[in-house]
């Protein structure tokens, strides 16, 4: 397992919060987290909850552009951990996204 941390956090076309960059900097593999984000399907908007144990930090391409032309490829930072019933699970970042150490 790779826990080289980013040297940057940065998401491709918003900021992230300073606070939020220096919290997640200083995750170290076998923290406690909780992340939580705003969904929003339409209209309806409501906040999903998930806790575990931080394993890394890393960037996703994503959408059809990475085998396109690499000058479009949107990458977005995502944090890895594990949830307690084991599940390996990876959550996008943006702007509005909680993370707190545990």
């Amino acid at each position: 397992m790779n826990t080289v941390q980013p040297e940057k956090i940065v998401l491709p076309t918003r900021r992230l919060g300073p606070a939020l960059v220096d919290l997640l900097r200083s995750l170290r593999p076998g923290d406690k987290l909780r992340v939580t984000q705003t969904v929003r399907v339409g209209a309806k908007k409501w906040e999903a909850t998930a806790e575990g144990v931080f394993r890394s930090i890393a960037y996703l391409e994503t959408g059809v552009t990475t085998d396109r032309v690499k000058e479009d490829d949107v990458v977005v930072p995502v944090v890895r951990f594990t949830k307690p019933n084991g599940e390996l699970t990876s959550i996008s970042l943006d702007e509005h996204t909680r993370v707190v150490k545990l």
